[in-house]
């Protein structure tokens, strides 16, 4: 399914768990306990200023506290928690779309609702823990990535935070991931691609996870990458991009340059022998230096700075495409074959993961680093506010229905606000 399309995920995708979610279990128990006491009140005919305060009708607005904004997310999965738990007849809702931005800028009377639920404030009161936590999740991730591919100039960014997460999280955050990248495309013009490390990041807007080889995938090979490689490109179908990880044993550069030789005798002696489809099988995508933080590579002099010396810093980057684009210039080929292979060590591209945030990208975007994808990890999921990526989200209530009419009814430093993006729900279509 796209995004950005009008239409919504229907509410079936997020089997919403109906009766615990109506019961209260995933609620803050003080939301539990207004419930009771609004249902004793209703029971009781119980009125305070001659009203019926057991079925008193509220509007509530739901908005983000990001500056300056957030990308919006896990709005679908609230309107399903509303559908599935409390029956869409009772409640007048309007909201925005997964993906759109939502502006904070600290004034209470300038505030973008991503949300405005009307109803009886006892149908839906405890739902305001688990539909807070929904957005909340969802839109830090997809702010974050927002954020990284700013820093990364739109250039691809790899979801690499599957490990560090409970499983039961990666479809949201892969749909969040699925957003950021979206909204980062709709503002800049740009196509940039989406690339999940699993089947289940892909699972609510059809993506399937992809991946390189592995150090374990390695060390079974005896630690012998390029036969590793080699086997890798042999089994796996074609639509498998030829990824390799350079940096088992320490060595980029040389283990680069072992992997491209041997992957380009292996494609050329295809394509002499008329094996086009069968020599894409050793067409070199890219190469993943993915070297610890706590290790200098071999090829790189000391500095004695360990942000200069250690990991995949930008030094070892320049040397990698500086080798890789001219390997070919030590092979043993007919002149025939020079351009071929000129163009097959300058197409393969360099991955670079371990350690990437926002900051190291965007130092390595200022230093024209060559770079061709990004994959990030942790940092996507973070929510510090040192690194500024706070993402709660707050529910108010701000108006109470009195004699039929709609009064404003907020607690000081908050007002009832607008926005045009908006839209009055149809849970008939979700």
């Amino acid at each position: 399914m796209t995004i950005f399309n009008g239409e919504r995920i229907s509410a079936k995708v997020f089997q919403v768990d109906k009766e615990r979610m109506k019961n209260g279990w995933y609620s803050d128990v003080y939301f539990r306990n207004i419930n009771e006491i609004l249902e004793k009140l209703s029971e009781e005919n119980y009125t305070f200023k001659g009203k019926d305060i057991g079925n008193i009708e509220v509007e509530m607005q739901i908005f983000p506290r990001r500056r300056p904004f957030c990308i919006v997310g896990g709005v679908d999965e609230a309107l399903a928690i509303l559908k599935s738990t409390s029956g869409s007849d009772k409640f007048e809702v309007e909201a925005c779309q997964d993906g759109e931005k939502a502006y904070y800028r600290g004034n209470p009377a300038l505030i973008e609702p991503v949300m405005k639920i009307r109803g009886r404030y006892r149908d839906f009161s405890t739902l305001e823990t688990p539909i807070l936590g929904s957005l909340t999740e969802a839109s830090r991730i997809a702010t974050n990535v927002y954020r990284v591919m700013e820093a990364a100039r739109g250039k691809d960014i790899l979801f690499f935070p599957a490990r560090f997460a409970h499983y039961k999280l990666q479809a949201l955050h892969g749909y969040a991931y699925s957003l950021g990248v979206n909204a980062y495309n709709e503002d800049y013009g740009t196509n940039s691609q989406r690339y999940v490390s699993t089947d289940e990041q892909g699972a609510w807007w059809g993506g399937k996870g992809g991946g390189t080889i592995s150090h374990s995938y390695i060390a079974s090979f005896m630690g012998d990458t390029v036969e590793a490689m080699l086997q890798f490109c042999r089994l796996m179908p074609l639509e498998v991009n030829r990824i390799a990880l350079v940096d088992f044993d320490n060595d980029c550069v040389g283990t680069s340059l072992k992997i491209l030789k041997m992957m380009f005798n292996k494609y050329l002696k295809l394509l002499k022998e008329g094996k086009q489809k069968e020599a894409q099988r050793y067409k070199l995508f890219g190469v993943r230096p993915d070297t610890s933080s706590s290790l200098r590579d071999k090829r790189i002099e000391p500095l004695g700075n360990k942000k200069l010396d250690n990991g995949v810093n930008a030094r070892l980057v320049f040397k990698l495409r500086n080798y890789v684009d001219q390997a070919y210039l030590n092979w043993n080929l007919a002149n025939e074959d020079i351009e071929i292979a000129q163009k097959y060590c300058e197409n393969v591209k360099i991955i670079v993961t371990g350690g990437f945030n926002p900051d190291k990208i965007n130092d390595f975007e200022k230093s024209q680093v060559p770079v061709d994808v990004y994959g990030v990890g942790s940092w996507l999921l973070s929510n510090s506010s040192k690194e500024g990526t706070s993402n709660d989200y707050t529910a108010d209530v701000v108006r109470v229905k009195v004699d039929g009419k709609w009064l404003d009814m907020a607690k000081v430093g908050r007002t009832p606000c607008s926005s045009d993006k908006l839209k009055k729900i149809d849970f008939s279509k979700i």
